[in-house]
């Protein structure tokens, strides 16, 4: 059993880590054909960024693995691939709850390594980008990869998903990630500046969290950065706008 389990975490730290690198590197090509030279001189910090990423991924895996496992060999989590066996409005339910408790955890344990004694053990890593780049990502200290880490194979045990479903949060979770660091806004500016970006987290938002730092916390939407205060707007960008 101990040996499945640690060959179930390998092959999915291998998955993240590949997951990352065609992630990140397909928005820095993007941002290499959309802005070209915005990241020219930061050829050593990128490095970084993907050592410690990579170093995330394997972290990353470790629970992961353990569901994966959990899941196949003993039924043990609430994951589902029958679609008959839940109504299908729970499918956007599901993705939505998944979505609000992940940007929940986020924002609090973002929030509480802005600390002075946290952010100089762990968050200093990722705030060491200056400025990010589509490869920071998960550029994290192994105790803030830990910390983002158990949140979503967390859930699995607790909110009923579909594996479809569940493949969808992973997306929409890589996607947020890397494009909110890449340092321009690949969204249009009617969305960004217009109602639905006064409760999305974009590109924009992010990048006044590592222009200020004591601010813009969240994930996904900006409901808790409002509800406590936190919420600065929307960020400049040195090149350009979509």
């Amino acid at each position: 059993m101990v040996a499945a389990i640690l060959l179930s975490a390998l092959a999915m730290s291998i998955i993240v880590g590949m997951r990352y690198l065609l992630a990140s590197g397909g928005f820095a090509l993007a941002t290499r054909i959309r802005q070209p030279g915005l990241y020219k001189g930061l050829e050593r910090q990128m490095g970084r960024e993907i050592g410690w990423s990579l170093l995330s991924a394997l972290i990353y895996g470790m629970p992961a693995g353990v569901v994966a496992w959990g899941w196949q060999a003993r039924g043990w989590t609430q994951i589902y691939s029958d679609l008959d066996s839940r109504p299908l409005w729970w499918l956007p339910l599901s993705v939505l709850l998944y979505l609000v408790a992940h940007d929940t955890w986020f924002y609090w344990t973002h929030r509480a390594m802005h600390r002075p004694r946290l952010f100089r053990i762990a968050h200093a890593v990722h705030h060491a980008s200056r400025p990010p780049t589509a490869w920071a990502a998960m550029s994290f200290h192994p105790w803030e990869a830990l910390t983002g880490a158990v949140v979503i194979p967390a859930l699995v045990f607790l909110i009923p998903i579909h594996v479809g479903a569940l493949g969808l949060v992973l997306t929409i979770m890589t996607v947020m990630g890397v494009s909110n660091h890449m340092g321009w806004e690949m969204f249009p500016r009617w969305m960004v500046r217009g109602p639905l970006g006064q409760w999305l987290i974009t590109a924009s938002h992010h990048q006044r969290h590592h222009d200020h730092y004591r601010c813009n916390y969240g994930l996904y939407f900006r409901f808790w950065d409002r509800l406590c205060g936190t919420d600065k707007g929307l960020g400049d960008f040195a090149k350009g706008q979509a």
